[in-house]
């Protein structure tokens, strides 16, 4: 009997351990993790519509719960959205651009007229590093747009998208003039445009939105822009701490040999091949490759050269940027928040949480309990480019 009494006691205790574990940890979760976003931008007009009309900036952004950890949920949300979010079939037309090179358009169209005759918006997405068409995060943007009501085409960029190089060069954070081609050619169209960057795809963006503003202005209605390293020379510092942003690091330099590597014309150059091979890390890769392919003096110019934190205020598209207080590529400390706080047209939306392109949320934040506009960053994309579409256009007013 004693027996008995002594292992309902060693149960109790257990169930009391794993009870106030519990407790803690659902405190730490509710106080530390469950935030609003922060928004940084001068006050006036713009930020004032935004607080008035995108509703998810003044609600609590719930992180899943067992996936808070920044890393986890930049591997975790690329992993489930990729394998279990449906592939999205894609119309392609390949735009020549006007120094001989190529680049994939893929359009995921909505065939219904509108009401009223109009044309629809086009969304122009911009994907990551070496992301593409299916890339995870587009497919939610995709989504977004249909949600929307508008097209959507994906600019992959040069060499990207299964395309063969017709020149000898491809793309880096400064490739703003493939972009500038590429917005004449659909703005052509005559519909409302709008254009979407995700981590590289959004720092092209923001370079063109700095180098060609006052065209932007003309052809662009507003921009949103997705974990983008807004400030690459400390970005590029965050990146290399070891232990497991090194491994982030390792991964995608592996994206990047694979992608030089795919083309044969780019083995030879003023480049070491061997030394590319052998790059592990995205530094190392951006000093044996990206530097020589571009004509850069070294890797610290080039990042000098891509960083937009000193640029921003030439930007004249209302623009806003989301990103995660945790992201291991830019976190809070290195966001440019004294120059978007001095900024008309530039607003950051800061969740507590969300890792890199992550911003998982919900018990199980993939299909079929979150479908793909249900996500974080497709729902915020809605609800902006909804609210911007609804008021007048510029020159309307």
């Amino acid at each position: 009997m004693l027996g008995v009494f002594l292992y309902i006691f060693e149960v109790k205790k257990e169930l009391l351990v794993c009870f106030s574990l519990s407790l803690l940890y659902i405190t730490y979760y509710l106080v530390e993790v469950v935030k609003k976003p922060t928004l940084i931008c001068r006050k006036g007009e713009f930020r004032q519509f935004l607080e008035e009309n995108v509703p998810i900036l003044s609600e609590p952004y719930w992180p899943t719960p067992w996936c808070v950890e920044s890393r986890l949920q930049t591997v975790l949300g690329s992993v489930l959205r990729s394998h279990l979010l449906s592939h999205i079939h894609y119309r392609r037309e390949i735009l020549r651009l006007s120094d001989g090179g190529q680049v994939a358009l893929d359009w995921a169209e909505i065939e219904e007229e509108t009401e009223d005759g109009s044309p629809r918006p086009v969304m122009l997405v911009l994907p990551g590093l070496t992301g593409g068409s299916q890339a995870d995060y587009v497919r939610c943007l995709v989504a977004a747009a249909r949600q929307l009501g508008a097209h959507c085409v994906v600019f992959n960029n040069r060499g990207l998208g299964g395309l063969p190089l017709t020149t000898p060069r491809l793309y880096c954070a400064v490739s703003h003039a493939d972009l500038a081609e590429v917005v004449e050619a659909v703005s052509a169209r005559g519909s409302p445009l709008l254009a979407v960057g995700v981590s590289l795809g959004g720092l092209i963006l923001g370079h063109y939105l700095t180098e060609h503003a006052e065209r932007a202005a003309v052809v662009l209605r507003a921009a949103f822009v997705v974990s983008s390293p807004l400030d690459v020379i400390k970005g590029a510092e965050c990146i290399e701490r070891p232990p497991l942003n090194t491994l982030l690091s390792w991964h995608m330099a592996r994206n990047l040999r694979n992608t030089v590597r795919a083309h044969a014309p780019l083995r030879r150059g003023p480049w070491d091949w061997a030394a590319v091979e052998r790059c592990r890390s995205v530094r190392q890769f951006d000093q044996a490759f990206t530097t020589k392919h571009f004509g850069f003096p070294s890797v610290d110019d080039y990042y000098r050269a891509a960083t937009l934190r000193d640029k921003l205020s030439r930007v004249r598209v209302p623009l806003l940027c989301l990103c995660a207080a945790d992201d291991p590529f830019q976190p809070l400390d290195v966001l440019p928040l004294a120059e978007a706080e001095r900024s008309a047209c530039v607003a950051l939306a800061v969740t507590a949480r969300g890792g890199h392109i992550g911003f998982l949320e919900g018990w199980w934040p993939a299909p079929p309990a979150r479908a793909p506009h249900a996500q974080y960053i497709a729902r915020m994309c809605r609800q902006y480019f909804a609210a911007l579409l609804a008021r007048p256009a510029p020159g309307d007013r």
